[in-house]
C-alpha cells in the first residue's frame, strides 16, 4: 500500500517527526511504500476560493507552488497520515494550508485509509485537530481510521509512544 505522511512540524527533529518515525519504519517493515512529505519545508500558500480547480481546471489548482510535489502524491495513495504539533487547539498553519488546498482534488481517487498522530506539550488540546480529521478526512473523503496518537509532556520521546505509532505503521 502506498502512504502518505503530511507531517506538519516546523522542527526537523521534534516530537511530531520522531512519532513519524516510528509510524514510518513500522509501515515500511510490514512492505508499504511510505512518502513523508514535510509541508513546514515547503511554500504552500492557503486556498484562494477562486473555484478555478472545479470550474476551469480539472481538479488542478491554479497556484502553483509546493503543493505541486504534493498533488501527485495524493493521487497515488491509498492511506494518508496527518502528523502535527498542535497550535491553539489545531493543526500548525503549514499543514493548514496543505489540507486545504486538498479540495482542488475533492476526494482523491485511490484514498482509502487515515491516521493522525498528534503531539502537545499538554493534554486536553486535542479536540480541534481531532474534530476536522474525523470530519474532514473520516466521514467526508469516507476513510478507514487508523488510528489517532496523541502524546504530550513526559510521553514525548517516550519508548512506549515511539513504539504506539510502530505498530500503528505495522498495522496501516
Amino acid at each position: 500500500m502506498k502512504i502518505l505522511v503530511l507531517n506538519g512540524s516546523p522542527r526537523a527533529n521534534g516530537h511530531t517527526a520522531w512519532m513519524v518515525d516510528g509510524f514510518v519504519k513500522g509501515a515500511q517493515e510490514s512492505g508499504h511504500e511510505v512518502n513523508v512529505a514535510s509541508v513546514c519545508r515547503k511554500k504552500i500558500n492557503g486556498c484562494l476560493a477562486c473555484e478555478y480547480c472545479h470550474k476551469t481546471g480539472n481538479g488542478t489548482c491554479i497556484q502553483k507552488d509546493g503543493m505541486q510535489e504534493i498533488y501527485p502524491l495524493l493521487e497515488e495513495t491509498q492511506m494518508i497520515v496527518l502528523a502535527s504539533p498542535i497550535y491553539y487547539h489545531g493543526f500548525t498553519g503549514q499543514l493548514q494550508c496543505a489540507l486545504n488546498r486538498i479540495y482542488a482534488l475533492d476526494k482523491p481517487k485511490n484514498l482509502k485509509k487515515a491516521a493522525l498522530i498528534l503531539s502537545s506539550g499538554s493534554d486536553d488540546v486535542y479536540d480541534g485537530a481531532i474534530y476536522e480529521y474525523r470530519k474532514s478526512f473520516l466521514e467526508y473523503l469516507d476513510l478507514e481510521d487508523r488510528g489517532i496518537i496523541t502524546s504530550f509532556k513526559e510521553q514525548n520521546g517516550s519508548e512506549e509512544k515511539w513504539q504506539e505509532t510502530y505498530e500503528t505503521g505495522r498495522n496501516a
